[in-house]
This record gives structure tokens, sequence and C-alpha cells, in this order.
């Protein structure tokens, strides 16, 4: 436990910080399994379009490195690309 007021802060600013990105993955996961068992393509183009705002914020964030970002947009394009 520690016991410097700084160091007191440093813990629930990450324990804060861990909470609020495990949320964000948890939910970008869920989006993104959404496109990929989308039935047609219309539902799976809606879905797409909400993916693609929260994995370019995961990439603004560092929750997710741009690379990572760039290649789940790439290969659920083509996702829902083969659907239409």
């Amino acid at each position: 436990m520690p016991n410097l007021k700084s160091a007191k802060k440093r813990v629930r600013l990450s324990r804060d910080a861990n909470e609020r990105n495990r949320a964000a993955r948890s939910r970008l996961r869920t989006a993104v399994k959404r496109v990929e068992n989308a039935e047609n393509a219309k539902t799976a183009e809606a879905e797409y379009r909400t993916v693609q705002v929260l994995l370019d914020r995961a990439a603004t964030g560092r929750l997710l490195h741009p690379n990572t970002v760039a290649r789940t947009k790439s290969r659920l394009a083509r996702r829902v690309g083969a659907l239409s």
C-alpha cells in the first residue's frame, strides 16, 4: 500500500483509468462482433459505421494501436462488402 499522498493519488487514478479502458474495450469488442455476426448487408453497414467511430476513438486515445485499428476496419469492410 502506498504511503505518500502522491502515490495514493496515482493508484486511484490508475484504477479509474483501468476501469474506463476495460469498459471501452468491451464496448468495442461487442460492436465488432455485431458486425461480424450481422445477418444482412443493411444491418452490417449500419453497425460498421458505429464501429468505425469507436475504433477511431480507440486509436486516438491509444487504447489500441493505430495499425490494429486500421487492420480491423479493413477486415470488417471486406466482410460487409461480401454481404452486399
